[in-house]
């Protein structure tokens, strides 16, 4: 059907690795490995913190949800992204593209939130320890996690309703390897500046308000731990927020990158290279970071394995 110079849009083709045609059967044979990598640590996190009570905690609760959360992350993007270098055609239904935008926008958005639930537990723990318990009961660190998922849904169901209502060229064929903001605006017939700038905005609020929470929780631990008289108690105080700022670097760097920037200086192979390490690369050595290098969680381990492998002996 047209409508002028328009056609209704039934698809759009990936042209992400189309540059690296003669290496696309290796990038799968590298990636592949990795994502089912990521996969197993993830499960094994999330079914240890499940079946071993000492991990019945607010922090290893919230690790179990982004643990959950990048799961469902990397599955949305990662398995088309595998199939496509090995396919001859790599399209998408524009359903299908929908679809995948609103999923990972939702879970990226809801994971920075989570990011600053962590931080603020972090806080509660290091400059409140006597009221610990009371102030991150269960059903807080509930109400936590459900409204960093209200805030990613809104925002993602808002931003996915502005693209997808623009107009589209006849030909969509998007520089990436899935269906991301700027390659996908950048093949849209035309979208008003109001449009662009309130994606922008959000952009904003989504990274830096968190962002900012995560500093302000940041700067109490830090003089909390000041006050502490012995290095032995600032190195075990400092050392349990040392993994969740590292997440919470790697994550705000790579997402700063592709999203709070102006659209002149949009390139799309950097954002496959940083896509590829947010995607991919990120998901893997969150795991490692947060608890497989965990010495109370790899006791863990060690004792739900110990109790899965009873019976058999």
């Amino acid at each position: 059907m047209e409508q002028g110079n328009e056609t209704l849009v039934r698809e759009f083709i990936f042209l992400g690795f189309s540059s690296l045609a003669g290496l696309q059967r290796l990038l799968f044979i590298a990636f592949l490995p990795l994502y089912l990598f990521t996969l197993g640590t993830n499960a094994i996190i999330i079914a240890t913190i499940v079946l071993d009570r000492a991990l019945h905690t607010p922090m290893y609760f919230f690790l179990a949800v982004l643990s959950c959360s990048e799961t469902c992350y990397t599955f949305v993007i990662v398995p088309k992204m595998l199939v496509d270098l090995l396919a001859q055609k790599k399209t998408i239904s524009f359903l299908g593209c929908a679809i995948q935008m609103f999923t990972f926008l939702f879970l990226g958005c809801s994971h920075s939130f989570l990011l600053a639930a962590m931080g603020y537990d972090r806080y509660v723990a290091i400059c409140n320890p006597l009221r610990y318990t009371e102030l991150m009961g269960h059903r807080v660190c509930v109400e936590l996690v459900a409204a960093a998922c209200a805030c990613g849904f809104t925002i993602a169901q808002i931003i996915t309703s502005m693209v997808f209502h623009l107009p589209f060229h006849s030909s969509s064929q998007l520089h990436h390897y899935f269906c991301d903001i700027a390659p996908v605006l950048k093949v849209a017939s035309h979208h008003s500046g109001l449009s662009q700038l309130v994606i922008f905005m959000i952009g904003v609020f989504v990274l830096v308000i968190p962002l900012l929470l995560i500093l302000v929780s940041y700067i109490h631990i830090i003089s909390a731990i000041l006050k502490i008289p012995s290095s032995t108690g600032r190195y075990k105080a400092f050392s349990t927020c040392a993994s969740h700022l590292i997440v919470v670097t790697v994550h705000y760097g790579c997402a700063s990158f592709i999203y709070l920037r102006p659209k002149s200086s949009y390139s799309s192979s950097q954002d496959i290279l940083i896509s590829v390490s947010y995607t991919i690369l990120t998901p893997l050595f969150n795991p490692m970071i947060y608890s497989l290098r965990n010495k109370e969680f790899k006791s863990a381990l060690r004792r739900v394995m110990g109790q899965t492998s009873y019976p058999f002996n």
